[in-house]
């Protein structure tokens, strides 16, 4: 199955029906008047060159029309990080990928201090130069059958890629994940399994296109069973977006820990009663976190698990199977294999590990690096970097990204581990992130960065209780504002570099 040949389908269907609600513009767009906006956008893209297109737009239906109209035309979109360094990220993937034109937009551009670079075209000045015969020709061909819009679309298999995603970067360089047709829709097919996800649902989409948390799951996910999509650009203006849940009453709302803290911090009771699923994920779910959603909102938020390379989900918790702290039970079709750090055996039940991933939702590798795709994936497994163990119900723990653990006087350390405990410590409105310094002696330190000044010895000392000493942090710093990823996750690297530089 195509994810376009999909949207079609949908779109022939439900004709009528809503498909985004764009909050940005205050317009609402039917599922048919999607499809005539897909298929003005493909036939422009298929003037350009390139078999790849760059795609740098914010959370909207533009920027998902534009998604749609690239496959259409037989282009693979390559989504472009805004949100962090949008200049540098735009010429280094046109360098990777080695393409010219970047859709994007004026106003986005402005927004971010971006300047324009060689190949951006606009999308207000596509849709402005549309003219009427383009528009009538459009619509009319959208009222053929299904079977001969597909047809007309450039031709493709499921194993053809359908996105170029990139890495966070939030610890070397970001790569290039291919993910294929049949990476994204087997992935949503398990999960709306699990999750129970039908035309019915009302998604909240915030999360931006560039991460493949926002784009499988907010923006394909729904166009594949048909459901409305109401979607808004900046996840961080927490304010609005509970206005959003309010008005326009989604039933699903996925984000990162970062966001929520924002969303349940400018919500009032009553702003979620609309929500049925609540899902976390990206970064581990603080416990507090879920203590005060369910206290405020009656609601339990629900942690899963995946990764870019696997398109992404690969485990979640249910509202029949929810094991708060864990990261759910591994997904249908998807295998997970719990591998001794040490030796390679299979480990058993409770044992901290690599988790390695095997499914049809696995990448068909990175870009043009035969070299890294080959140290990730060995014998059909994806090593996901992350440590983890299976606990005898089958629900997957993550401890953390195996970078992410120090050895110390010979221990292994988890630094998220580190992080968990002084969290739940910290005075409301406090975050930290725990990270590593070269220490002579010891091989490494743990120094904590926290966004405001502490009682380091009282804090010191109920963290004792939990954590022996040589996983005590043996330094603070003060970071008031901790950098982030586009995604909402905590960008390591940079903090690490901040540590450093202070100390």
């Amino acid at each position: 199955m195509l994810l376009h040949h999909r949207f079609i389908e949908t779109a022939k269907k439900k004709a009528d029906k809503i498909a985004f609600i764009d909050c940005n513009t205050g317009k609402e767009i039917s599922y048919s008047r999607a499809l005539i906006g897909s298929l003005i956008l493909s036939n422009r893209f298929k003037k350009f060159r390139d078999g790849f297109l760059g795609i740098m737009l914010p959370t909207s239906a533009g920027a998902g029309l534009s998604i749609i109209a690239s496959l259409m035309a037989g282009k693979v979109p390559v989504m472009i990080n805004y949100s962090t360094g949008a200049e540098q990220n735009a010429l280094y993937a046109k360098r990777k990928c080695d393409f010219h034109t970047i859709v994007t937009s004026k106003k986005l551009l402005e927004k971010i201090g971006c300047p324009k670079l060689d190949g951006m075209i606009f999308l207000e000045d596509i849709m402005d130069s549309v003219g009427k015969i383009e528009k009538i020709k459009a619509a009319a061909f959208s009222k053929m059958p299904a079977s001969v819009i597909k047809a007309r679309c450039a031709r493709a298999t499921e194993d053809d890629d359908a996105v170029i995603l990139f890495t966070s970067g939030s610890e070397k360089d970001p790569k290039a994940v291919e993910l294929t047709h049949k990476n994204i829709y087997t992935n949503i097919e398990a999960f709306s399994q699990v999750i129970e996800l039908s035309e019915r649902d009302r998604m909240l989409a915030t999360l931006p296109y560039f991460h493949v948390f926002g784009l499988t799951v907010t923006l394909w996910a729904p166009l594949y069973h048909g459901m409305t999509i109401i979607a808004y650009a900046n996840p961080l203006d927490f304010r609005k977006v509970c206005e959003i849940i309010k008005q326009h009453r989604p039933t699903m709302m996925v984000g990162t820990p970062s966001f929520l803290w924002g969303y349940l911090r400018k919500s009032e009771p009553g702003d979620f009663q609309s929500i049925r699923i609540a899902v976390t994920g990206a970064d581990k779910c603080p416990e507090p976190l879920r203590e005060e959603f369910l206290k405020k909102h009656g609601l339990q938020l629900l942690e899963g698990y995946g990764t870019t390379e696997t398109a992404p989900v690969i485990s979640v918790n249910t509202p029949d199977a929810n094991r708060p702290g864990s990261v759910g039970r591994v997904i249908p079709g998807v295998e997970v294999r719990i591998e001794d750090y040490e030796t390679g055996q299979t480990c058993p039940p409770g044992k901290v590990g690599r988790i390695l991933v095997r499914g049809p939702n696995v990448m068909k590798g990175y870009l043009d690096d035969l070299e890294e795709t080959s140290m990730r994936i060995r014998h059909g497994w994806y090593d996901t970097g992350d440590m983890g163990y299976l606990d005898e119900d089958g629900f997957l723990w993550h401890a953390g990204r195996l970078k992410r653990f120090v050895k110390i006087g010979g221990e292994m350390v988890s630094l998220v581990r580190v992080e968990d405990v002084l969290q739940r410590l910290l005075p409301e409105d406090t975050d930290c992130c725990v990270v590593e310094v070269p220490d002579p002696k010891k091989g490494a330190r743990i120094i904590a960065a926290v966004t405001r000044k502490i009682d380091e010895k009282s804090i010191l000392k109920e963290m004792a209780r939990e954590l022996p000493n040589i996983a005590l942090p043996k330094q603070f710093v003060v970071i008031e504002d901790l950098p982030k990823m586009g995604s909402g996750k905590v960008d390591f690297r940079r903090v690490t570099e901040m540590v450093h530089e202070m100390t």
